[in-house]
């Protein structure tokens, strides 16, 4: 299992962003992790992967375990060599390389079976077998979240940390990223998946958590808090007790239950 435990976390020795932040990550299970711009999330799957250093972020309370040993304080390229895959908002491919250039740099933490693994990312991503040649810079928005994916997989992780994968595409393409996530977490790898759409994050995880300024404020079954009032109206946007325009929205004052 993958954990963190108590976590606190600050940028630049000022900001403080993770204040006791708990949450597991089973193996083979999809958990969603959803909040605000600004809650923290992106920060955990940092904590998760090594990549706080580049932020100039530390921990400073609290520890990331792997089947209980304290990795927290690993290298990115040490946690990549213990299966944790980190997919980055904005996908971040190599734009000037090809497509399987680019998945053959994701091989470089276990460089056991590339041609197996290859072959998984291709029957994953059929467009990405059309385009092994295309340089990467010219797939569209939903070909590049696909390669970043790709690339992750080619290390074949044991777990993966999804940032924002349906960021500005379009509804058919994040329904056929949902899709995919499923069927990789079916393929044995746990997945952390961070989501402003919370209804896909919630429709395909195990287990979900709600995060407001740097902490874990709702804990349950993805499938509890797809029916939770609060979520439905505060992430899902659904609900809203009659509310019919932006001006009633704007000044609707009720406070969250778990923040009372």
């Amino acid at each position: 299992m993958l954990s963190i435990q108590n976590l606190e976390v600050v940028y630049d020795d000022v900001v403080l962003a993770l204040r006791g932040v708990s949450l597991d990550i089973p193996d083979g299970k999809i958990v969603a992790l959803l909040g605000a711009n600004g809650a923290g999330k992106s920060t955990v799957l940092r904590s998760l992967s090594g990549l706080l250093d580049v932020h100039d972020g530390e921990i400073r309370k609290g520890a990331v375990t792997l089947d209980g040993t304290d990795v927290g304080r690993h290298k990115p390229s040490a946690l990549a060599g213990l299966g944790i895959k980190h997919v980055l908002e904005g996908r971040r491919i190599f734009k000037e390389m090809t497509v399987e250039e680019n998945l053959r740099i994701g091989a470089h933490a276990n460089r056991k079976d590339i041609a197996g693994n290859l072959a998984r990312v291709y029957e994953l991503f059929p467009k990405l077998l059309e385009r092994r040649a295309q340089t990467a810079g010219y797939l569209s928005g939903g070909e590049q979240q696909m390669l970043a994916i790709g690339r992750a997989l080619m290390s074949a992780p044991r777990y993966l940390l999804l940032d924002e994968p349906s960021l500005g595409l379009a509804p058919l393409i994040v329904a056929q990223i949902r899709d995919i996530i499923v069927e990789i977490n079916a393929q044995g790898t746990g997945i952390l998946l961070v989501e402003q759409n919370a209804s896909m994050a919630l429709s395909i995880a195990d287990h979900g958590y709600v995060m407001e300024t740097g902490r874990v404020v709702m804990d349950r079954p993805a499938k509890e808090l797809l029916a939770d009032e609060d979520v439905r109206e505060f992430y899902l946007g659904l609900g809203g007790e009659g509310r019919s325009s932006f001006r009633d929205v704007k000044h609707y004052k009720r406070r969250k239950r778990w923040a009372s």
